[in-house]
């Protein structure tokens, strides 16, 4: 993957205005109409400048991709840097001494946080999220409107109370029935 930053010859804290200007200035510089009488080898480079720096620009332009691009481009030059200890080259372009086992866990930590809050803050996740809270909400609506439609039609009467009266009728008649001389069990 191109450094997208190293393109467009700009710091990562580069502002929009920065970034749009370098573009500008390189792409007027390896345009490929600009090239069209120069050798093959030249048009040919050219052209593969004029699409890095399109790219580039495409990416760092927009605040949503630059952060994703950056996201992705911190982790990768982590996960690639040298593994053991000794010197590695990290995203700010600065060289840090690695040190193993004791070497601070605050980078992982932000890594893996600012990976949850992006899945959490996607659109397919939210639109899961709210379709069940829908159906959460729905449950919750249909339980209360049961309740209150058996208070509606049993006066004051719980459910279980109604049951253990239906228990109690029903042993009742079986009883009933068992003294008149009805089936014996």
């Amino acid at each position: 993957m191109d450094d997208h930053y190293k393109v467009l010859g700009l710091k990562r804290n580069a502002s929009r205005e920065e970034i749009k200007e370098a573009f500008r200035k390189l792409a007027i510089k390896f345009h490929p109409d600009k090239h069209s009488q120069s050798s093959k080898a030249i048009r040919d480079d050219a052209t593969l400048r004029f699409k890095q720096l399109s790219e580039a620009y495409e990416v760092l332009s927009d605040h949503r991709n630059r952060a994703d691009y950056d996201l992705r481009s911190y982790s990768a030059n982590k996960h690639n840097s040298y593994g053991g200890y000794g010197y590695a080259y990290s995203y700010n372009n600065n060289y840090r001494y690695k040190g193993g086992a004791s070497h601070s866990n605050t980078h992982d930590f932000v890594s893996k946080l600012d990976i949850a809050l992006r899945f959490l803050t996607t659109r397919a996740f939210l639109l899961n999220f709210a379709f069940a809270g829908a159906l959460i909400g729905g449950i919750y609506v249909i339980d209360m409107g049961r309740e209150a439609l058996w208070r509606g039609r049993n006066s004051g009467k719980s459910f279980e109370a109604a049951m253990e009266s239906i228990e109690k009728a029903k042993a009742h008649k079986r009883q009933g029935e068992n003294s008149k001389g009805g089936i014996r069990h």
